[in-house]
């Protein structure tokens, strides 16, 4: 199809109705528009980042040492890999439907790609970690829970598990879940013994300011933790990331994106009825900011290519490993129903 599989603009430019990204459709957040908008960019940042990791720490009650700034969530990606790899770890395990990202990663790195690992399986030639373990919360394409998550929670409840993998939540989309978190304002309880990969741009509707963050888990050594801020280039993240980064904990940007989050909500109904409406078969239990639906045609990627050419941009599901179906973040009302009309015509 017509543009890049990753969503967003393309050869043809911006979309009138865009569908194929998950950024929060309520953005831009108007106080992390407005900090972005003010950051001196005339100056290079801290390049210890020292106010934002404190920042980001006191929110998230962690140690500021636990902070690991980034360039973006790929760029973190790209770098955990190459430390797994220099720790001699045996493969990379992925979720069944991802961000093509991680095994790009692996790949660039020579990190063979592995099935699920049972419970009983070491790797005795290569030192922990054993593998590198990757899932998200919640996932994209589909918006639910990572089932490796809850294999994650059983091992540290038994205390065991947590030397045979280098385990990496991917969080995404956890601050636009849609369906009740019912643990706090950080969204459903993250295993403790796996690092956490933020990256606020979705939420806040600024996709085009690159900055993320990941957090260290309980168990990680202070010297693995520099380690991996050492692999980093120099200023990994610029003013303007900066700016959104230390927005993100704002209180009143807090309260916007809880507000918009009911707006969601609403929207992702609508949207919903509508695929229904157009005999588009949608797969049940999404909680976040998107779904994944099958239209009932046989060539799907000529009729995305007939939508884009009407200004209207959904995500082909082929590179999840979901070929037939799409993925469509939440709009408005008026982008649904030009949806609808393009679709009938």
């Amino acid at each position: 199809m017509t543009g890049s599989p990753h969503g967003g603009p393309d050869a043809l430019g911006v979309p009138l109705h865009d569908f194929s990204t998950n950024a929060n459709a309520c953005g831009p957040c108007p106080i992390a528009l407005a900090a972005v908008r003010a950051a001196d960019a005339s100056r290079y940042p801290d390049p210890d980042y020292t106010a934002l990791r404190e920042a980001l720490g006191a929110w998230h009650g962690v140690a500021p040492d636990c902070i690991v700034p980034a360039a973006s969530a790929s760029e973190f990606i790209h770098r955990i890999t190459a430390w797994a790899v220099r720790q001699r770890a045996a493969g990379v395990v992925l979720p069944a439907h991802a961000y093509g990202d991680y095994a790009q990663a692996a790949a660039a790195w020579g990190l063979p790609v592995l099935p699920v690992l049972p419970a009983s399986a070491v790797f005795p030639e290569a030192p922990p970690p054993w593998v590198l373990h990757w899932a998200c919360e919640p996932s994209s394409p589909l918006g639910t829970s990572d089932p490796a998550l809850e294999t994650w929670r059983a091992e540290e409840a038994s205390g065991s598990g947590a030397d045979r993998a280098l385990r990496v939540v991917d969080c995404a989309y956890a601050p636009l879940r849609l369906a009740p978190a019912g643990a706090g304002r950080h969204g459903p309880a993250l295993p403790v013994n796996a690092w956490q990969l933020w990256t606020p741009n979705k939420a806040l509707g600024l996709t085009g300011v690159r900055g993320a963050y990941a957090i260290a888990p309980e168990h990680a050594r202070p010297a693995d933790i520099a380690a991996l801020r050492s692999l980093a280039p120099s200023w990994p993240v610029g003013a303007h990331g900066v700016a959104m980064l230390a927005a993100w904990v704002d209180p009143a940007v807090q309260d916007w994106l809880a507000g918009s989050l009911a707006t969601l909500r609403g929207w992702k109904a609508h949207l919903r009825e509508a695929c229904e409406a157009m005999a588009w078969a949608v797969h049940p239990g999404s909680q976040a900011n998107y779904l994944v639906a099958r239209p009932p045609v046989a060539h799907l990627a000529q009729r995305l290519r007939d939508l884009r050419a009407q200004g209207i941009k959904l995500r082909d599901c082929a590179s999840f490993g979901l070929p037939g179906r799409v993925r469509l973040g939440v709009l408005p009302p008026a982008s649904v129903a030009a949806l609808q009309s393009a679709w009938k015509a």
